[in-house]
């Protein structure tokens, strides 16, 4: 297999044409022939079936109607069925000629400090990203991507916009480029990554003894092992550390989640609608219901095959049945890490957690909040073991403490809480207000209905804010916000004995500082002796 970490310019896989927007085209092109196919039909009968000379079609009796202002109709009534033959093909030819071009200008290479993409005919675009400050590498199989024994690897870096994507590259390649850029992302400048070197497809076939039949019955097999293979391979993380995630859990709390609430809503209000006779509901509340059921089936299947694990280049995250996505976040990437309950899973246990990283936000649509959330859904010890990836070098004590934010309220050893008086502007949840530093990290606590527990090294906490208006200085409170990079996560405590907020400020100030000096998670390839 070729070294695609070797400083010089590479193309993507033969099929990325296709991959990208050739199976567009195609979806239009069957919509079009889909939707012609009774004219398509019908002119092949008149001009090609034998009939009677008495029976013969006359173009001047039902040709000059609809059938003249009919693509089709209009082709034929002017006898230029073969230019049209002939530009369908011209146009034919040139899409596969731009796919073609686009995928010869469309090179990258990987040198010692950065990843760079060219790309454009017209417009030309160069890109690059440095590896020190990449946040995450996602390698993405599609369905159709899994056929071709494909894979689109997606580098994430800081910033807005900040992505870089290589769509598609042989699925082995993938993988052995995805671990060369977490080694010179670490600051691991020494030889690629060791190990048996897998033949690339081509290279595989190109050994194999045997007939045609023979040959591609191997192929099948081998596209039926990457369908079975496991998202984690077993040998990087120990079994201890994986987190994986029960079937019927998933069903169960996708079912019992705040958008069924909803659902249930529209399920009344277009049973009500109909049986009053108001068709104006279906219109309305109808697609809303679909989309939701969209929401809870993606969640599902996303959810399928889940698995979490620590490896030696960070935690893995790897989902999917048909289409599979498979995340690794770098130490020293995770800036906010938050675990929520809602109220309907509280008795069955279950919490789920979002994290914050640079270059992944909610702007960043659907695709960036999945990305953010880690654990869908989970038991407390599931918990326990997720923050333990993301937090490997915590105290020991930390536990402790979580299960505090996680399930405590009222006075609790180690926590600030709120006063009494802070009832006036949090009446229900005051109780759960709390906030505690311990061995660099700042967790927070909150919420009722939906409770959080959120955790922030303070290594990587971007400022720290207090915050009282007319009614919080009256009541002698004030909330405390620690800011973080953009993300799902917000690290507030929304009120606290103002004296309280007043100390924590100046700590959270002084501490952050100092942790932020001696931390070097992030360069987690270079030794003590700075090799």
């Amino acid at each position: 297999m070729r070294d695609l970490a070797d400083g010089e310019w590479h193309r993507l896989h033969p099929a990325s044409p296709l991959l990208r927007g050739g199976l567009v085209f195609l979806a239009v092109l069957g919509f079009v022939i889909a939707n012609l196919r009774e004219r398509v039909v019908e002119v092949f009968l008149l001009l090609f079936a034998p009939v009677a000379p008495d029976d013969r079609f006359e173009p001047s009796a039902g040709w000059s109607g609809d059938w003249a202002e009919d693509p089709i109709g209009g082709i034929v009534v002017n006898g230029l069925i073969g230019w049209a033959l002939v530009a369908l093909a011209v146009v034919i030819v040139l899409v596969i000629a731009g796919f073609h071009l686009a995928w010869r200008m469309h090179t990258f290479r990987v040198t010692s400090e950065a990843l760079e993409v060219r790309s454009g005919i017209l417009f030309r675009s160069h890109r690059s990203a440095r590896l020190d400050r990449v946040q995450g590498i996602n390698l993405n199989r599609p369905l159709f991507a899994r056929l071709f024994g494909t894979a689109k690897l997606d580098v994430s870096v800081a910033g807005q916009s900040g992505n870089v994507d290589l769509a598609y590259l042989g699925s082995a390649q993938a993988e052995r480029l995805r671990a060369d850029l977490l080694r010179l992302a670490s600051g691991a400048r020494g030889a690629a990554a060791t190990g048996a070197e897998p033949a690339t497809e081509v290279e595989a076939e190109a050994g194999e003894p045997g007939t045609l039949a023979a040959r591609a019955g191997q192929l099948v097999g081998r596209r039926v092992d990457e369908f079975r293979a496991p998202e984690l391979d077993p040998s990087l993380a120990p079994p201890e550390s994986i987190v994986r995630l029960p079937l019927p859990r998933v069903i169960a709390s996708a079912l019992l989640g705040g958008s069924m609430i909803w659902f249930a809503v529209l399920v009344v209000v277009i049973t009500t609608g109909v049986i009053s006779g108001a068709p104006w509901v279906l219109f309305t509340f109808v697609p809303a219901a679909i989309g939701l059921i969209s929401y809870l089936w993606s969640r599902i299947t996303k959810s399928l095959r889940y698995s979490i694990a620590g490896t030696a280049d960070g935690v893995r995250i790897g989902s999917g049945l048909l289409s599979t996505a498979n995340q690794t976040i770098p130490p020293g990437r995770v800036h906010a890490i938050e675990a929520t309950q809602w109220l309907l899973w509280r008795p069955f246990g279950w919490w789920s957690i979002r994290i914050n990283v640079a270059g992944q936000s909610l702007a960043a649509g659907n695709d960036g909040i999945q990305r953010t959330l880690v654990l869908p859904v989970g038991t407390i010890d599931d918990v326990r073991r997720v923050v333990g990836l993301f937090v490997p070098d915590a105290d020991p004590t930390l536990d402790h403490l979580l299960l505090a934010g996680m399930t405590g309220s009222g006075p609790t050893a180690g926590f600030l809480v709120a006063p009494g008086r802070a009832a006036w502007i949090r009446p229900f949840s005051w109780r759960r207000i709390g906030l505690a530093v311990h061995g660099g990290l700042a967790l927070l606590r909150r919420g009722l209905l939906v409770r959080s527990a959120v955790l922030v090294p303070l290594a990587r906490m971007q400022s720290v804010a207090i915050a009282a208006g007319p009614v919080r200085r009256a009541l002698r409170v004030a909330s405390l916000r620690i800011h973080t990079v953009m993300g799902p996560v917000t690290a507030e405590v929304p009120a606290l004995d103002r004296a309280d907020a007043d100390a924590a400020f100046e700590a959270l100030a002084a501490e952050s500082v100092a942790r932020a000096l001696r931390d070097r998670t992030d360069r987690w390839g270079v030794t003590a002796d700075g090799r």
